[in-house]
């Protein structure tokens, strides 16, 4: 693994940033309809109890990365066969994250520019990125974070002043009762951002400072759960259930919308920055835990050997995942949070943690005189 150290502050701007992400960008939770937001909230308390697994595994083997203490807990063989998976996961969704990013501007801006095209810009940038090292990323990521949240604040203010908000297409408030609300937190928003959470297993080693673990992730999750129920609920409130739902990009539908002042307008351009900042985090943090993954699996000395052919895989997966992007969400919001989010993101690490128990347990009897 990577001979790096990180600060609590960089560890809590990177889970903000990598939680926001593409979340922020699509239509999350469009099933429970205006309740969206609530379902998010739902999602967010689900996740921190999530995490409570991945922080209870990392407390029993703090210096280890997940790929090696999975081998501890489960013995040799078997765990270098889950590490293995973890890491076609992290590439996986580093795959899937690209492809939104690829289809977002080849939609929107480039639309005559090939996806392969837009999606080999992102991931050279990604590489080079990688190849420097966790310090150098989450550095970057201490230089962006006011900027998010500069071009946030104004975005905010300007549609407040553009009168585009009607709170009552909000309302009512749990029209259809709570079913909705618990089936879209069941099947989208525990998995997606939050559960992703699993991803930082390989990154816990790094901090600098043990004690502060605990306090800086979930203290990011918090924030940026509650900057993703906001924007959907801005978005409902500015576009309506039936737009926010037919819109693939709601928040970029929400931007295009401001004018003010008959000169303050088409002001996409934040929209874009936001999309080209908050996919790199996502990107470059999955990325990053496969390659360190792949290292620790296949004993490299050095994780800068791994880092282009994983990021060549990531290229090609990315344009090749679907055919286009209508059957791209299909999957992401069908197949992916069954077959792939629950059990790598809920079932396995809670397995994990029931073997880790007793094994510890078990260890202080013997050594206990």
């Amino acid at each position: 693994m990577e001979k790096a150290k990180i600060k609590a502050s960089q560890l809590f701007i990177l889970v903000v940033l990598f939680e926001m992400g593409s979340a922020i960008l699509l239509g999350l939770g469009v099933s429970a309809k205006q309740d969206a937001w609530l379902a998010t909230l739902f999602g967010l308390a689900g996740g921190l109890l999530l995490f409570l697994v991945y922080y209870q595994l990392y407390k029993y083997y703090p210096s280890l990365p997940f790929t090696s203490y999975v081998q501890k807990i489960t013995g040799k063989w078997i765990g270098r066969l889950l590490g293995f998976l973890y890491v076609i996961y992290f590439i996986n969704m580093s795959t899937r994250v690209l492809r939104d990013f690829g289809e977002l501007l080849t939609n929107t801006v480039y639309v005559s520019t090939p996806l392969i095209v837009i999606n080999s810009l992102m991931m050279l940038i990604i590489i080079y990125a990688i190849n420097k090292g966790i310090e150098v990323i989450a550095r970057v990521g201490e230089l962006f974070f006011g900027a998010i949240y500069l071009m946030a604040l104004t975005g905010i203010l300007l549609i407040l002043f553009s009168g585009l908000l009607h709170p009552e297409n909000l309302q009512p408030v749990l029209e259809y009762g709570w079913k909705p609300v618990f089936r879209t937190f069941i099947r989208e928003t525990l998995t997606f951002p939050f559960g992703e959470m699993v991803v930082f297993t390989m990154l816990l080693p790094l901090l600098n400072n043990h004690k502060k673990v605990k306090l800086a992730c979930m203290g990011g999750m918090i924030l940026a759960g509650i900057n993703v129920s906001l924007t959907i609920a801005i978005n409902i409130a500015t576009l309506g259930v039936d737009l926010y739902e037919r819109s693939n990009f709601p928040l970029l539908t929400t931007i295009g919308k401001i004018q003010l002042a008959n000169f303050i307008e088409r002001l996409d351009v934040f929209f874009m920055l936001y999309l080209m900042i908050g996919c790199f985090f996502k990107i470059s943090v999955f990325f990053y835990a496969a390659v360190v993954g792949a290292t620790d699996l296949f004993q490299f000395k050095n994780h800068q050997k791994l880092t282009f052919p994983i990021g060549l895989m990531i290229l090609l997966a990315s344009v090749t995942i679907a055919s286009n992007y209508a059957e791209h969400i299909e999957e992401g919001l069908r197949v992916v949070p069954v077959y792939v989010q629950w059990p790598f993101q809920i079932i396995i690490p809670t397995i994990l943690l029931i073997i880790a128990f007793f094994r510890n347990r078990k260890k202080k009897a013997t050594s206990s005189p």
